[in-house]
């Protein structure tokens, strides 16, 4: 393996900065952003995302970029916005959001910029390697064209292009990007094996080459499918016990004793991975002229369980004889999974939306999100504070923040108030239902 190899990290988010820390260890290494803030941010020591703590990042931190001392091969990143700052690496990892818009379809602007960017400073030898998730045929049918128009350059000729999925678990402090297996692939046999070793000098775990590029697409993005059908399907029983006034989670408890039992749960599905990526398949597959029946159905189910919860909620508040319109409701949770700060396609803002149209005024508490961002992304105000005197109708647990364990809930609730745990994570004694 070329220990000289001179790497650039384009994107510096959950997936691009752990990643870019892994690879200084061992490499010169650049980090590039185009969010002046974020860079600041991170040159001062400090990680606003949290998958990265101030000592861990310190550690790798430069003050000047390695890749413009041509005799230079000093280990650790440096981080920019400038595009004068990354001309001299060979090796480009693009690890850019792959989001949907407004109608679900995939929207692959941020990797055409990203492909442009890189395309500025590309020279004959270097391999571009992606990351962002995608459906099969985007890196060589999409950015390679790009790479090729920008650049004057000859796909395959002159520069040579990989795709290594990220598998990043934001919040996750176990299972970081080097304890998990990655695939690997590159446009010619020569280079995925380059890719390979690259990445298999990092990565402890170890690593997968696949055949082709459209292989190792197709796993990533099928990954996150299954887990959402298994979901859907979990959410599905859910609906269905709860009209049956059975306990979704004891079923599930019994049902687990059995050895190859799939132990999913039912729950709100968002984020940027499972509640996004089976809509690149389906996009892909209608494509070429296959309408996906299981994928989308799940993607539907999924989606409707806020308008779920909430309905449950406002069923139980009405038996207890609590007048909805006009009752105060805490949600705890905002971000879209436990102990993380993103709150980028939160699914608990369904619960509120859904609790806020019966009339329900409610509150927001979540100490790991960001109020302001929360306010921009959503236009509701979330307190990272709990006021301890004030008393709910109703307090639902959309996300289980190691917080909220210690908060004794019976002291805020009133008395005849209703406690919905949505995560099932509360004890069964003090909740009056589960999803």
């Amino acid at each position: 393996m070329n220990s000289r190899y001179n790497i650039c990290v384009i994107g510096l988010g959950y997936v691009g900065l752990p990643l870019a820390r892994l690879f200084a260890t061992k490499y010169s290494v650049v980090g590039f952003d185009i969010n002046e803030k974020r860079i600041a941010e991170l040159k001062s020591g400090n990680d606003v995302t949290q998958e990265l703590n101030n000592d861990c990042l310190h550690e790798v931190l430069l003050e000047e970029n390695p890749l413009q001392k041509s005799e230079s091969n000093q280990k650790g990143l440096y981080c920019t916005s400038l595009l004068e700052d990354i001309k001299i690496a060979d090796i480009y990892i693009i690890t850019v959001p792959t989001p949907v818009d407004k109608h679900n379809r995939p929207d692959l602007t941020p990797l055409y910029k990203s492909s442009e960017t890189v395309a500025k400073v590309l020279q004959k030898g270097d391999i571009v390697i992606y990351e962002s998730t995608v459906y099969p045929g985007v890196t060589e049918e999409e950015c390679v064209p790009v790479l090729e128009k920008v650049s004057g350059l000859t796909f395959n000729q002159d520069f040579f292009v990989g795709y290594s999925p990220e598998r990043i678990n934001p919040g996750d402090k176990e299972h970081t990007v080097d304890k998990i297996l990655k695939v690997t692939s590159g446009s010619t046999p020569e280079i995925g094996k380059i890719v390979d070793d690259l990445y298999q000098s990092v990565i402890t775990a170890g690593t997968h080459l696949a055949p082709s590029i459209k292989v190792a697409e197709a796993s990533k993005v099928i990954e996150n499918s299954q887990r959402d059908l298994n979901i859907a399907f979990m959410n599905e029983l859910a609906k269905i016990f709860s009209l049956m006034d059975i306990d979704t989670h004891d079923v599930l408890e019994a049902a687990g004793t059995k050895w190859n039992f799939l132990k999913f749960k039912p729950g709100l599905v968002g984020g940027h991975c499972i509640g996004v990526d089976p809509f690149y398949l389906a996009q892909k597959a209608q494509e070429i002229g296959y309408y996906s029946e299981l994928i989308l159905a799940a993607r539907r189910l999924n989606d409707s369980m806020g308008a779920f919860v909430a309905s449950q909620v406002v069923k139980l508040m009405i038996k207890n004889d609590i007048k909805v319109k006009g009752s105060k409701i805490l949600n705890l949770g905002i971000t879209f999974k436990e102990n993380c700060p993103d709150i980028r396609n939160s699914k608990a803002i369904d619960v509120i939306t859904n609790l806020q149209d019966y009339g329900a005024e409610v509150v927001t508490y979540d100490s790991w999100a960001n109020s302001e961002e929360v306010k921009n992304e959503y236009n509701i105000h979330c307190i990272s504070q709990l006021q301890e005197d004030v008393q709910y109708d109703a307090i639902v647990l959309t996300v289980s923040h190691k917080e909220f364990f210690t908060l004794d809930l019976k002291k805020i609730l009133k008395k005849n108030g209703v406690i919905y745990d949505v995560k099932g994570s509360l004890s069964k004694e003090i909740v009056s239902k589960r999803l």
